[in-house]
């Protein structure tokens, strides 16, 4: 039975040459130029040709295990980590990490891609270029921090949709820290960023989004209307007294540090919170800090350009509890009183500094719930009121209880208004249907 081989164009080609040579038709030095080969190969093959025929041309290994394949029990114990429910949407490099963590398996990327593509557990997805222009890291740690928040469902429905506020470092891509929290609003922020100032020090500048937590969007000819606002944003005026630039990105690719890196923590924190059994988020807090930044710092920090560290310590004069707080301004009233947020303060008279109505006083709003008022620069004495009683219009101007002994000449009279007789003559004539109703007059 004959047996039938398979040749390449190429394994062809080079057939049809070197036969040519064993015909004596070419040289053997021609024959190499034409195949790009040297002549010691062209002998090589001649001989392989001569004694085998078709044959020679073909690898001795082709059709045949290679020599450094993977272990068929190793392979068998990684595919059966992979077919796991828990593991069923990992990617091949965090299921590679995942194996070298759990199960001491070293398997490349490449090669769990590889498997898991002809088991149908990866897809491969292609994306289409995209034209960027570098920007440069920066040199040292705590230049420049990238800050953002990502609401996602991090515990996959078995917990509380929370946000996860992460702070970058733009020369080494470390994570410096991160939070879950409830909402990513201007109090909360504020919150994270003390953690961090007393963890880390000052940054010289932080790269945010621009969130109106960050930078105020409405149209430059709305400003004026409302008087209480400020032209910057609670947030970027702390951190102006602290002396940290917050930079507003123009677009998400331009934090790329941040926003990339969300991608991966959706991706890989999702899943070992699910693997942990963790669905509230003091405990993801827990996990975060002690398991998941340092790991993933480990992994996919780079060296800094320079050893220096940016980052300036909190001076005595930074009090972070007066910094960290939300101020408005509100105006003095004649009784010493001021609102704020529908509640009512009264100002006391213990003050070593000279306070009139119609100065404008600073309410301080603290992240503990405390509230401060502020008069240039010193703390004043006061304390919460009620609100203010409602009084009838009648009562609070007692001459409109009065009646008019004749309307028409409009003068004041001085009997009761319930006694006096206009009220009778209106009550049954035809000017009742003129009298508003619950008027003095009307019935």
């Amino acid at each position: 039975m004959e047996e039938l081989l398979t040749l390449s164009e190429d394994d062809m080609k080079k057939h049809h040459v070197i036969r040519t040579v064993l015909d004596g038709l070419l040289t053997q030095r021609a024959a190499g130029e034409a195949l790009g080969l040297s002549e010691r190969q062209i002998r090589r093959l001649c001989a392989e040709v001569r004694v085998q025929g078709a044959r020679g041309l073909i690898h001795g290994l082709k059709g045949r295990p290679s020599n450094h394949q993977l272990d068929p029990e190793v392979l068998g114990q990684a595919l059966s980590a992979l077919h796991d429910p828990l593991w069923e949407d990992f990617g091949p490099k965090f299921a590679s990490d995942q194996l070298a963590d759990l199960y001491d398996l070293t398997l490349s990327p490449q090669t769990i891609r590889r498997w898991m593509a002809r088991t149908g557990l990866w897809q491969v997805r292609r994306k289409g270029a995209r034209h960027r222009l570098r920007r440069e890291r920066r040199a040292c740690v705590g230049m420049l921090v990238q800050l953002d928040g990502s609401d996602h469902d991090w515990f996959e429905g078995r917990g509380p949709r929370c946000v996860l506020l992460i702070y970058i470092d733009d020369a080494t891509s470390k994570i410096l820290y991160g939070e879950f929290v409830e909402v990513e609003d201007t109090l909360t922020l504020m919150r994270s960023t003390w953690s961090y100032l007393k963890r880390c020090g000052r940054p010289l500048a932080y790269y945010v989004d621009k969130d109106s937590i960050y930078k105020i969007n409405r149209p430059a000819k709305y400003e004026s209307l409302e008087p209480d606002e400020q032209p910057m944003t609670q947030f970027t005026r702390a951190m102006n007294e602290l002396g940290i630039e917050v930079i507003p990105a123009n677009s998400p690719q331009a934090k790329g540090r941040v926003e990339r890196g969300f991608d991966t923590h959706q991706d890989r924190l999702v899943k070992e919170l699910r693997m942990n059994g963790i669905s509230a988020m003091a405990e993801a807090n827990l996990y975060l800090w002690q398991h998941y930044i340092p790991g993933h710092n480990k992994r996919f920090a780079v060296p800094p350009a320079s050893t220096v560290n940016a980052h300036r310590p909190l001076l005595l004069t930074h009090r972070l509890e007066q910094t960290l707080s939300l101020r408005s301004e509100r105006r003095l009233m004649n009784d010493f009183t001021l609102r704020h947020n529908n509640k009512f303060f009264q100002v006391l008279d213990r003050e070593g500094l000279r306070v009139r109505p119609g100065d404008k006083v600073q309410v301080e709003q603290r992240l503990d719930g405390s509230t401060h008022l502020r008069f240039e620069g010193n703390y004043l004495v006061f304390k919460p009121i009620e609100a203010r009683p409602y009084r009838p219009l009648l009562e609070a101007q007692p001459s409109r209880g009065k009646v008019y002994d004749d309307p028409r000449t409009k003068g004041v009279g001085s009997k009761p208004a319930k006694d006096h007789p206009w009220r009778r003559l209106f009550a049954q004539g035809p000017y009742r249907a003129a009298l508003p109703a619950g008027s003095v007059l009307g019935v």
